[in-house]
């Protein structure tokens, strides 16, 4: 490890439930809701109507600009198009399908005959024909990193920290499925002109380090498992970027600024199994865990499944549960049903009893500074919470309130129990609305002064 990252904390990791649980097949639900917004970027478009027959694999959502396509998950008859409830807040239009239980195989599902005889070219059209994109939950399109990339990064990095608590999911691939996590990175290796790529992996999960460089021995793959120190974020892209190569990204910049790029563990499985099966993005394995779960799981179910349906399965929840979230305790999005969908970036589904609650009403900083030294980005969170809360966004612009991770570091160690966080989510949209009129007024001073040019020209 060339050097550890600012600041950070050491919550209690919480994973015993299910690290040792080995990853689960969902019976197949009777009906899956496939939203069209799984990336990052505006919604599909709806390819298929209501009564239209699909296939696992089927094309059923295309994008356009920054985005990628979505499938079927599973083969049945389209039920709706409509808007259902969504992970991120409100209704998202998505594709309902009822499931025929034949598992039919599309035939736009094709295996290359030669993997390694691909192109960089074949090869990233593969990854964006597939749907693929950042499943630890940023959802950024994959094609569009990696093409973005060539020629800029030196250092390619597989994001194996799993640094945020009650996720294990990414820890059971790496004991269960070494083989497509070092095949996709010797394809990214190859895509980038690499002559290695890096595995980022927290050294109390020794048996995933051990199951990997098992196979790497074993292919003498250009690949490299790196440990690394406990400790969150550890995750996050631009600290694990720092933590294996020692440089810093810049405020306002991205890890290929330093030439890096990094990937998630199930993201790089799935880069393997769209270029050596064709098999497109139609699963996803989610931890199922948290105090309020009767047996916590790690489940791997198809694109769509109603998220009660991974409760059932995993026997219900306990009376007294008082919160869902989806996403881990530290960045998920606390949720008001269970019957939303899992998407690509779902990565776990948390339910919480009522022994854990311990929001305050109306905390009062009291200065102590610990988020300062708690916040990775290096931003003073106490100032940027005063003036989100009084709407002064020049100066939250000028704390650089847009480079927050929203990793929830500050709000974890502050002992008032400020809602932190939560404030900067609100703080950011103020900057992004305030951008947006900004700009709306721009271009109607521009036009109206065009008008006034033209009309003096008449």
């Amino acid at each position: 490890m060339a050097q550890a990252f600012f600041g950070g904390v050491h919550p209690n990791d919480m994973k015993a439930a299910t690290n040792e649980k080995a990853i689960e097949q969902l019976a197949p639900p009777a009906e899956v809701v496939i939203p069209m917004s799984m990336h990052f970027g505006a919604p599909c478009t709806p390819l298929v109507k209501a009564g239209d027959h699909v296939k696992v694999g089927q094309k059923i959502g295309e994008f356009r600009g920054l985005g990628a396509p979505i499938h079927a998950s599973v083969s049945g008859t389209v039920k709706a198009v409509e808007p259902r409830p969504y992970s991120m807040g409100g209704n998202m239009m998505s594709v309902v399908i009822e499931n025929d239980f034949k598992d039919e195989l599309s035939e736009e599902v094709k295996a290359p005959a030669d993997p390694d005889a691909l192109t960089v070219e074949q090869m990233i059209e593969m990854v964006k024909d597939a749907g693929i994109v950042g499943m630890g939950g940023a959802t950024f399109p994959t094609h569009v990193k990696i093409t973005s990339g060539i020629g800029k990064v030196d250092t390619v990095i597989i994001n194996g920290a799993e640094c945020e608590p009650d996720i294990t999911g990414d820890h059971r691939t790496m004991l269960e499925r070494p083989e497509e996590i070092i095949g996709g990175a010797k394809f990214l290796a190859k895509m980038f002109g690499v002559d290695k790529v890096v595995i980022g992996v927290e050294d109390n999960k020794r048996n995933c380090i051990d199951a990997m460089n098992k196979v790497i021995a074993e292919q003498k793959a250009p690949v490299v498992v790196e440990p690394l120190r406990c400790r969150y974020p550890q995750g996050g892209e631009k600290q694990l970027c720092q933590a294996i190569t020692g440089r810093q990204v810049p405020p306002g910049g991205l890890p290929a600024d330093i030439g890096c790029a990094v990937f998630n563990i199930n993201t790089t499985c799935a880069i393997y199994r769209a270029l050596t099966q064709g098999m497109p993005v139609v699963k996803k394995v989610v931890t199922v865990s948290g105090s309020g779960v009767v047996e916590p799981k790690n489940i791997e179910c198809p694109i769509g499944t109603p998220v009660s349906k991974l409760f059932d399965a995993c026997g219900g929840l306990k009376d007294g549960t008082f919160k869902l979230i989806c996403g881990g305790p530290m960045m998920g999005m606390a949720q008001y049903t269970a019957d939303i969908p899992v998407a690509k970036g779902t990565g776990a589904m948390l339910a919480f009893a009522e022994d854990e609650e311990r929001t305050v009403e109306t905390p009062q900083c009291i200065r102590c500074g610990k988020c300062v030294s708690a916040c990775p980005m290096h931003l003073e969170p106490l100032f940027m919470y005063q003036y989100a809360s009084k709407g002064m966004v020049d100066e939250l612009n000028d704390a650089h309130i847009m480079d927050c991770m929203e990793c929830g570091a500050c709000s974890y160690i502050c002992p008032a129990r400020m809602h932190l966080t939560h404030m900067f989510k609100t703080g950011k949209q103020m900057v992004k609305d305030k951008m947006a009129a900004d700009k709306a007024a721009a271009e109607a001073k521009k036009k109206a002064a065009e008008e006034q040019k033209e009309a003096v020209n008449k």
